[in-house]
């Protein structure tokens, strides 16, 4: 690694800290020990796996959505967010409208494959949930597992035979790891070797292909295995 463009004297680390805050650091401070040359490579180090994670976290979110999309497709037509005979809850519902009023203030139309890729991960996640109240009282409760999971999302993941809850389990977990890094939130307590393995599994549930590229060009195992503490990291 190359070194930075800047010197670790106690001037450059105030200043520093002030830019960061004082609160996002003390994390990395009580990590260290105090240590502010140490919690600096440390949030260094934070950073740069962060980054590192953010493609193979891509890959699996859009492997997901590709896949749900094309049997909710066949199952139910290219507007199947629409039909009724989806079941969609109404917290479901919801962020589809959510995404539609978005693209109109943004003047794009509002054709299936744009809103598609308008809805987040955690909708996606979400569709492999138990579901929800529907928007009428009188529907009662959305079943995914009988309108969405049993007709088409089984197929989504060809690799693997699994229950919908044990689909949802990781995936879910992998949302919540996802909103940390987008939220630039420290990850590096946390076992980010089992974290980076889940990614790979469940990205091999949908795509061998996919979960191969991952490993092709992700740099989260050399990262994993740097020594923060003597390395001067470029990201």
């Amino acid at each position: 690694m190359s070194s930075p463009f800047y010197t670790l004297d106690s001037e450059f680390l105030a200043a520093f800290r002030v830019a960061l805050s004082p609160e996002r650091l003390e994390t990395y401070l009580r990590h260290t020990n105090g240590d502010q040359v140490l919690a600096l490579r440390l949030y260094t180090w934070n950073t740069a796996v962060s980054a590192a994670f953010y493609g193979p976290l891509q890959a699996l979110e859009v492997s997901l959505r590709n896949a749900l999309h094309e049997q909710l497709y066949a199952a139910y037509g290219e507007r199947w967010y629409e039909n009724p005979a989806a079941g969609l809850a109404g917290n479901t519902l919801r962020k589809v409208e959510e995404a539609k009023r978005k693209l109109e203030r943004s003047r794009y139309t509002l054709e299936p494959s744009r809103l598609i890729t308008e809805l987040s991960f955690g909708f996606w996640v979400g569709l492999l949930g138990h579901g929800g109240q529907r928007n009428d009282q009188n529907q009662g409760k959305a079943s995914y597992e009988m309108t969405l999971w049993r007709p088409a999302l089984h197929r989504a993941f060809p690799n693997v035979r699994i229950s919908r809850k044990k689909v949802h389990q990781p995936l879910d977990y992998l949302r919540m790891f996802r909103n940390r890094i987008a939220h630039h939130e420290p990850i590096f307590s946390r076992h980010l070797e089992k974290d980076y393995a889940s990614i790979l599994q469940v990205t091999e549930w949908i795509s061998v292909q996919a979960a191969d590229w991952i490993r092709g060009h992700s740099r989260v195992d050399g990262l994993l295995k740097l020594d923060w503490k003597t390395n001067d990291l470029q990201f």
